[in-house]
Parts: C-alpha cells; sequence; structure tokens
C-alpha cells in the first residue's frame, strides 16, 4: 500500500467524492484507511472512565485505497506514487507527474 499516515489525499469516489482531507491511520491487512472528516457515522457511546460523557459522537469510519489518490505537495493535483532509490540507498516514494519526493 502506497498510502500512509499523514499524506494528503483527496476521494475519487462516494458520498465524500471531491474532498481533501489527512490520512489519520492506514490499515494496510484491510487495505482501507480512515480519513480525517470524511465517511462520518454517528456512535452511541457510553460514558467510560476515559471519557466522562456518553451520547452520540462522530467517528470516521474506514473507505477502500482504491477510492481515494495522493496528492502531490509541489505540483498539487492526485497522482500516483512510485519509487526511487537516492544515492545513499534511500527507497523514496516519488509522485509519477513531477518527479519531486513526497
Amino acid at each position: 500500500m502506497r498510502i500512509h499516515k499523514g499524506d494528503q489525499v483527496i476521494v475519487l469516489s462516494g458520498k465524500d467524492k471531491g474532498k481533501k482531507a489527512e490520512v489519520v491511520r492506514a490499515i494496510p491487512s484491510r487495505e482501507r484507511v480512515i480519513l480525517e472528516g470524511v465517511n462520518v457515522a454517528k456512535r452511541h457511546a457510553k460514558p467510560t472512565r476515559a471519557t466522562q460523557q456518553g451520547g452520540v459522537i462522530d467517528k470516521f469510519m474506514p473507505v477502500h485505497v482504491s477510492t481515494v489518490a495522493l496528492v502531490c505537495k509541489s505540483c498539487d493535483k492526485p497522482t500516483r506514487a512510485g519509487f526511487r532509490f537516492e544515492d545513499d540507498g534511500e527507497k523514496v516514494r516519488i509522485c509519477k507527474k513531477c518527479g519531486s519526493a513526497l
């Protein structure tokens, strides 16, 4: 999976199509990502020691990786990610459109 936590992505399909969001969590085993403010569901929560107050809370639900595209920081467009090895042997993700490091 080429999308990691902290990446800026754009949603390609679904009810939140066109929204830009940041990846909060990546779940590679299920090929899903959780995005900030996208695919929000209402969940009823009981009061616990961690959360003193119960009630209806908004929870970010996971979306499949195929429904999001990585946004390049330099060209500011949705792109695919590729890989390149630097001179020191470090593996770096690159933008397929402009070639800059992600």
